[in-house]
């Protein structure tokens, strides 16, 4: 053994490869540590911490037993840990729910397990269960403001008098709050405003929720950049000049059923509906797809003409469709909602010619409006400006435009203020587009138990209703300049 290869030289290599987020070499060095001295279970957790960063799931769940079994430090964090594998990654609620029960055994006080735990029973649906987690945080850390910003989902305001619409406002105005907190709770309070009527005060609420979270973000952060998100449509644009159709079909496991378009346009809904269906999972929002645009799509957008190789292509299909059947095990059709997979549907009919793509549509000012009201990540940077998220807006009907002039019969749109103005018609539509057969429980969509990871996750358990269609008149006195970004008329 080389003093390169001592455990030493190997926990020091490590470190720094994990400080400096060479991620895959950090994995190496671990594994190498551990076959010469499993019984550090600093260095297990270290390894699961990175094959979760890796999204090797399954082998981080290992890893993370290893570490509780030697007896690492902090085991209510690695419980959490596997908690949020198996809920985000494997969509295994029950189980994550249980790692969670066992973190609070080990500290009733762990604030970040009850706060998941609140988050799984809102998925779910089960409202008292979920204000009862969030309200146990509160008992903890009273100012907690991830918790205190969920209440307004699970608690009707009546008016703008409401205790805790105050609530909010004091805890905003707190001495030393962050601007991620202030991001947290002035969406909570912007949502409560917008329940109570108050609409002026919601959509100031709202402004300063985004120029927060904007902040949150640091000075090298949450920036959009207009003109190089048209040259990234420009580049799809000019990749998939025109449709491409192997000569022989796909044989094997069916594709997903990929549901897309703008976020907030009502691709929830319709994933409700169609995982209502006796023959359909819901998937929820699967991540895997704009890995691989991300990482196999570089060079056609770099060099119009290169082609990804047809093993390449099969092994890429093959990788999809092992991981969803491995989350998914035994289901006929599984719905693959993520919105902005509208960006990646040249490769989505490259990898899977005969896919079914659904594309919900909304009115534009109630489309742009919505993202305004929604706290969406750092990674969507147009989200925080109205005019930002109109540039968006129209780049995505450019690119739809290019969409539909390859592959116009294989999108299906459904529009938001049709389905829910006339539901049935509109059901019958999408299921016979899907190639599925009639069955009344898609008309009770809201009595479905599913899991549902989106912010619409209320919404959804619901009975159809009409008042978010043409919501955005309530704020028409603050929307003049997204109506012109838009190239909407006055009278819309």
């Amino acid at each position: 053994m080389t003093d390169d290869d001592s455990p030493q030289s190997l926990l020091n290599l490590a470190s720094r490869l994990l400080q400096a987020g060479r991620v895959q070499e950090a994995i190496d060095a671990h594994e190498r540590l551990l076959v010469l001295n499993p019984n550090l279970p600093d260095s297990w957790y270290n390894l699961a911490y990175l094959q979760q960063r890796a999204r090797h799931c399954v082998v981080a769940l290992t890893s993370y037993r290893q570490a509780l079994g030697r007896g690492v430090s902090c085991p209510e964090e690695v419980h959490l840990n596997c908690a949020v594998i198996l809920a985000e990654h494997l969509g295994r609620t029950d189980e994550a729910e249980r790692e969670l029960g066992l973190a609070l055994t080990l500290n009733p006080r762990y604030v970040p397990a009850l706060v998941n735990l609140g988050n799984i029973h809102e998925q779910r649906g089960d409202r008292e269960q979920a204000l009862d987690a969030y309200e146990r945080v509160l008992t903890i850390e009273p100012t907690n403001a991830l918790a205190l910003a969920r209440l307004p989902n699970l608690k009707i305001t009546a008016s703008g008098n409401d205790p805790l619409i105050l609530q909010l406002q004091q805890a905003i105005a707190r001495p030393g709050v962050t601007a991620a907190e202030c991001a947290d709770l002035g969406f909570g309070l912007g949502k409560a405003l917008d329940s109570a009527a108050d609409y002026d005060r919601a959509f100031a609420a709202y402004t300063a929720a985004n120029h927060a979270s904007r902040l949150s973000a640091g000075p090298n952060g949450a920036r959009y950049d207009a003109a190089a998100h048209e040259r990234f449509v420009d580049r799809l644009i000019t990749a998939f000049p025109e449709p491409v159709y192997p000569s022989a079909p796909t044989v094997g496991q069916s594709p997903p059923l990929f549901i897309c378009g703008m976020f907030r346009s009502g691709s929830t809904l319709v994933e409700q509906i169609l995982a209502s269906h006796p023959l359909v999972t819901a998937g929820g929002e699967i991540d895997l797809l704009p890995a691989m645009a991300r990482e196999h799509l570089g060079p056609l957008l770099q060099e119009p003409g290169t082609a990804i190789e047809a093993t390449r292509l099969a092994h890429l299909r093959a990788i999809y469709l092992d991981s969803v059947a491995a989350r998914f095990p035994g289901a006929a059709f599984v719905t693959d909602k993520r919105p902005d997979n509208f960006l990646n549907i040249g490769l989505i009919k490259l990898l899977f010619p005969q896919a079914k793509i659904v594309h919900t549509r909304r009115h534009p000012i109630d489309n742009c409006l919505s993202v305004f009201f929604l706290h969406l990540s750092h990674s969507m940077p147009y989200a925080f400006d109205l005019l930002d998220i109109a540039h968006w807006y129209r780049q995505y009907e450019r690119l739809m435009t290019h969409w539909k002039s390859l592959y116009g019969e294989d999108i299906h749109d459904i529009e938001y203020d049709t389905l829910v103005a006339d539901f049935q018609p509109t059901t019958r539509s999408l299921l016979d587009y899907c190639e599925l057969p009639w069955d009344d429980a898609c008309l009770t969509f809201h009595k479905t138990k599913t899991v549902v990871m989106t912010p619409s996750a209320w919404q959804v358990r619901q009975p159809l209703y009409t008042r978010s269609s043409g919501r955005w008149r309530h704020y028409e006195r603050h929307l003049d300049s997204l109506r012109v970004a838009l190239g909407q008329p006055p009278d819309v």
